[in-house]
């Protein structure tokens, strides 16, 4: 086993609980849907913070080379994809039932879920950069696929008007997509 394999079955399965977290209270509120009403807002948050989880894996593949094994990238490995696993943990209610319009648990539970993840990346732009530099970092393509995840996420945290936090999201969503076909 390679020290990559290594730290990635580790990262790789709280990653996978992570998905299977924000997927399993997606479910629950699907069950509940005949007496909750679920919304768009926390379903774009759900779509949004699985497509983020999803690439952080794709990260850590482009990293594998450079990362070293020991105790710092483990533990902050740890840290990162802990907080990824609360984040998703929070996107819908343990009971969908308690709160009949999950527009309204979005609402007081967005802030969290959306400041946990901007520090996810955060996190992965500054080890990105310390393991790799900066070259080919500050390209037009970059700036519009990466880059504007910063600014496009603090307006979501900040923003009152529950609209503006839809319009952030998705872009935040058609940003994946954009990744796959503009090269």
């Amino acid at each position: 086993m390679s020290a990559f394999e290594f730290i990635f079955s580790f990262f790789g399965l709280l990653l996978g609980l992570a998905l299977a977290e924000g997927l399993g209270g997606l479910s629950r509120a699907l069950k509940a849907s005949h007496k909750v009403r679920i919304g768009w807002a926390t379903i774009l948050l759900g779509v949004f913070v699985s497509c983020d989880v999803v690439s952080f894996w794709m990260y850590g593949w482009a990293l594998r080379d450079l990362l070293p094994l020991n105790w710092p990238v483990l533990f902050c490995g740890f840290l990162v994809t802990a907080v990824y696993y609360v984040a998703a943990s929070l996107i819908f209610p343990d009971d969908p039932e308690e709160w009949g319009d999950l527009d309204l648990y979005f609402d007081r539970h967005r802030g969290k879920v959306l400041t946990a993840v901007l520090l996810c990346n955060v996190a992965l732009m500054a080890t990105t950069i310390g393991l790799a530099g900066t070259k080919g970092l500050f390209t037009f393509r970059l700036f519009v696929l990466t880059w504007s995840f910063f600014p496009v996420i603090l307006l979501a945290i900040a923003a009152r008007d529950r609209r503006i936090v839809i319009a952030c999201l998705a872009w935040l969503i058609a940003v994946y997509p954009l990744t796959a076909i503009w090269h």
